[in-house]
């Protein structure tokens, strides 16, 4: 079984907000301390601007805690694609996580099956294999079009059953539609609580077991530790008032969930 950290985990750690901030170097020794191999650098925006000397540094510093980078970001235009790949040859890391959508940018799926296209034999040639993420911007049965479609050994699918809930798509039939496809696993739980004065809900995070997701389920379908597929633990932990408490129950989370994955470990 392959599990690893992601940014996500340590979310409100280097969020403007905290009162000492984070960095990479400190995200991997936390990483390493618990004895986790794996960190991936998702969504971090600072990583774009990093020099060839910048990147290979925090390799070298990932080396020697023992732990192995991944990659994440968002976009699909061939030129973004590009710079991360040049990104992960220089950090060494195998995956790359993306989503077909950014702030600026969506490509209906036919244009995404170009785009990807182009960008899929570089990924192919350096051994680096692309995982889309699922998510409610993009219905599931898309996504498996647009990676069908595109048909590379090294274009899957980052799962994360709890992203599709917000389009209504119930996360036992994302982990079924996608599970021949999954090249990585986003493992969060998640719940419905209701708003102040019950009028709504909100759909936030939880520890692993304690929320709606079936994680015997999403195993047993994927089959990670068979196929080698990673788990990558994140978060949706809701502010709770204050940024050290928030950062301990942070770190009581991913302690939780690392505890929750490996005494299920096949």
């Amino acid at each position: 079984m392959t599990i690893g950290l992601s940014t996500y985990a340590f979310f409100w750690q280097w969020h403007g907000t905290a009162t000492s901030p984070l960095s990479l170097t400190d995200m991997i020794e936390k990483t390493a301390e618990w004895d986790v191999k794996l960190f991936q650098i998702c969504d971090y925006p600072a990583i774009d601007s990093y020099d060839d000397a910048e990147l290979s540094k925090l390799r070298r510093h990932a080396e020697s805690c023992a732990v192995t980078l991944e990659l994440g970001t968002r976009g699909v235009t061939p030129s973004h694609l590009s710079h991360y790949l040049r990104i992960a040859k220089v950090l060494g890391a195998r995956l790359v996580r993306s989503m077909v959508n950014t702030a600026d940018h969506r490509p209906t799926p036919e244009e995404a099956v170009w785009m990807l296209g182009q960008s899929t034999p570089g990924y192919e040639q350096a051994g680096v294999t692309l995982a889309l993420e699922t998510y409610e911007q993009v219905p599931v049965r898309d996504l498996v079009g647009i990676v069908d479609a595109v048909d590379s050994p090294n274009l899957g699918i980052c799962l994360d059953p709890a992203n599709c809930v917000a389009a209504l798509e119930l996360p036992r039939d994302t982990i079924e539609l996608t599970a021949p496809r999954v090249a990585n696993v986003h493992v969060k739980d998640f719940a419905f609580t209701r708003q102040a004065g019950w009028v709504g809900f909100s759909l936030v995070g939880a520890p692993l077991g304690e929320g709606l997701l079936d994680y015997d389920h999403l195993r047993e379908t994927v089959q990670p530790d068979r196929r080698g597929i990673s788990q990558v633990v994140e978060h949706w932990l809701p502010w709770q008032g204050d940024s050290l408490t928030t950062a301990n129950t942070e770190d009581q989370w991913t302690l939780h969930n690392l505890h929750y994955l490996t005494s299920r470990q096949a």
